[in-house]
């Protein structure tokens, strides 16, 4: 079976790669590690020997190694109908997917200094795609689009106004394709529409945030300006006293300095002295390895106050939704977080907990729990090769009748 769609994502040292048939259906997917060193390799789904990639290889000649492989296993043909990228930082200039034309990099290019680690990883892909395919429709899905419908209650800091009105700062938001998942898909098992649906979204991986979502739409999140704001996660900080900045100035770390430990240095990481992998702190916790246990602590009561912020943002609640790596397979973080929130009435079955919503529909909560507490794995993938699918066919205005 041959690929319609592909789905690409390149970060500052990898690239995921996913087929989709003409029924969105994956096909196969593919991870280059290590980009631009010595040690670069990918992998494809089911294949045990690792694809060779040149010493120091860039993304266009990544890419052409492995799509070389797609072609030879038979999942691509010369050309996919349409290739969808994933974009972290839209902005405010992009609320929903688009076409991928010469304004549109503009745009992103633009909107780089709001994400100088991500828009031009991503950029460099779409270049490399549009040189290897220029005659194939590629569509940009941004992290931040689905949390363009923030009132500005949610989304102002409380700032000079004209911070925002000359330099954009405000609260965007991120992980918004798998935010819109969990949109569409817990209404879907709960038997509902998605604009007759509202939860609260946990998505917790190494990048953590969480989302009030109200008849279908982002109305709060954790993350802001940047992905550093909000929860405690992999190797970020999430909300520290801005006053640190200026505190530890005064102790010789300059402010690109913290802000670099803030992103790459903290979080579980920083906080156990270990490891940023929750399955590890788990395993270290349970040996009485005290800082292991302080950060898992530390990253369930965060969750928790986050969750009981979010219901502020609500008018009723019809499932709090767990997804991501560690929201998928850890019971014991579920577990813990929901703990610190008996006072709203949220409840789980233990056996349901432990085996991940398994045994039902995703629900993992008891009878008498308050609110449905569910777990559903997300699929970031699904939602940018069906938008990519979606606008390589819809006619452009000059096409149309």
């Amino acid at each position: 079976m041959q690929a319609n769609t592909l789905v690409v994502n390149c970060g500052s040292s990898s690239i995921k790669l996913a087929l989709f048939d003409h029924q969105e259906q994956k096909i196969s997917s593919a991870l280059v590690e290590r980009l631009n060193t010595a040690d670069a390799f990918a992998r494809i789904e089911g294949i045990d020997a690792p694809l060779a990639i040149e010493p120091e290889a860039r993304y266009e000649q990544a890419l052409k190694v492995v799509l070389s492989a797609f072609e030879e296993l038979g999942l691509l043909d010369s050309a996919p109908s349409a290739i969808g990228h994933r974009v972290v930082h839209g902005g405010e200039t992009f609320r929903e997917a688009v076409l991928i034309d010469d304004d549109v990099i503009e745009g992103i290019q633009a909107c780089s200094g709001l994400a100088p680690l991500h828009n031009p990883v991503n950029l460099a892909g779409i270049e490399a795609m549009r040189k290897l395919y220029p005659r194939v429709p590629q569509v940009a899905v941004f992290d931040t689009a689905f949390h363009q419908t923030l009132p500005p209650k949610a989304y102002m800091y409380a700032v000079p106004e004209s911070y925002y009105r000359d330099w954009a700062v405000r609260r965007y938001g991120f992980h918004g394709t798998s935010h819109y998942f969990m949109s569409r898909e817990t209404a879907r098992r709960l038997d509902r529409t998605p604009a007759t649906t509202s939860l609260i979204s946990a998505h917790l991986g190494n990048g953590c945030s969480i989302t009030a979502i109200r008849d279908g739409l982002s109305v709060d999140t954790s993350m802001g300006l940047t992905p550093l704001e909000g929860l405690v996660m992999g190797t970020r900080s999430g909300d520290v006293d801005p006053g640190l900045f200026d505190y530890l100035d005064g102790k010789g770390i300059t402010a690109a300095a913290l802000n670099d430990v803030l992103n790459q240095q903290s979080g579980l990481l920083g906080l156990s002295g270990q490891t940023n992998d929750m399955r590890t702190l788990c395993d270290l916790a349970d040996h009485g390895h005290e800082p292991s246990r302080l950060a898992i602590d530390v990253f369930c009561f965060r969750l928790a106050r986050y969750i009981g912020a979010m219901m502020a943002s609500l008018n009723r609640i019809d499932a709090l939704v767990f997804t991501g790596g560690i929201g998928e397979n850890s019971s014991r973080i579920r577990e813990q977080t929901c703990n610190h929130l008996g006072l709203l009435g949220f409840e789980l079955e233990a056996d349901l907990n432990s085996a991940h919503g398994g045994f039902s529909d995703g629900i993992i909560s008891s009878p008498e729990s308050r609110f449905p507490v569910m777990v559903i794995p997300t699929n970031e993938e699904l939602v940018i090769a069906s938008e990519a699918k979606r606008l390589a066919e819809t006619p452009t205005p000059s096409e149309r009748p």
